[in-house]
């Protein structure tokens, strides 16, 4: 369970920062409370990853090592996708994932005539769980939850998610506008390749 807790953990923490849910906490924490931000975006995050892990018990259902095959491919395509895209990138362009995050804020604000209370927990809700919906931490969550413990799955995935969110709504303006782009997805990518040769190991 430690082990599945550990991967969880450091799989969201390190692919969610800089991610478009980042920025949609941190835009809407901007112009809005920052708690109702915060419950917002967790619970949505918490909803994606039970819902992730859910699928990965009923993919656990195939047989094993069709499971591990899969999971070694995955990480393996995400790892060498995200360092290539960020070979690609310039350290002056402008955050890709930002600008796709205020576009989505300012098309959901459009609808809401007052903001309250609960518009704003249900626009962090919403916009987080769209923006989450088949992203490669909620594919990473499944395959992670089809080989190994859930319950550590869980846990470890819902607490990076929150740890994001925190740092998104507390310091997300200050943070902002320092991320290298580059600098996430290459430790992205760097990361999903050293779940590939831990996952390809214990096939062994």
């Amino acid at each position: 369970m430690l082990a599945a807790f550990t991967a969880g953990l450091l799989l969201i923490t390190v692919s969610e920062l800089g991610d478009k849910t980042f920025f949609i906490a941190v835009i809407l924490a901007m112009r809005h409370a920052r708690r109702f931000v915060f419950a917002g975006a967790v619970a949505a995050l918490a909803a994606m990853t039970l819902l992730s892990v859910l699928l990965g018990q009923t993919a656990a259902l195939l047989p094993q090592h069709y499971i591990d095959y899969v999971e070694v491919a995955l990480f393996l395509g995400f790892g060498f996708k995200l360092l290539y895209d960020a070979s690609c990138m310039s350290a002056t362009n402008p955050l890709a994932e930002q600008e796709e995050a205020i576009e989505a804020v300012n098309q959901c604000e459009a609808l809401t005539a007052q903001p309250t209370c609960l518009t704003t927990l249900s626009q962090a809700f919403m916009l987080t769980f769209l923006a989450e919906w088949g992203d490669r931490t909620q594919i990473s969550t499944i395959v992670l939850a089809a080989s190994n413990n859930p319950y550590g799955v869980t846990v470890g995935a819902v607490l990076g998610h929150a740890i994001c969110a925190a740092i998104a709504v507390i310091g997300g303006r200050l943070i902002a506008g320092r991320i290298s782009e580059r600098t996430i997805t290459a430790l992205g990518g760097a990361l999903f390749l050293i779940f590939a040769i831990v996952a390809g190991a214990e096939m062994m």
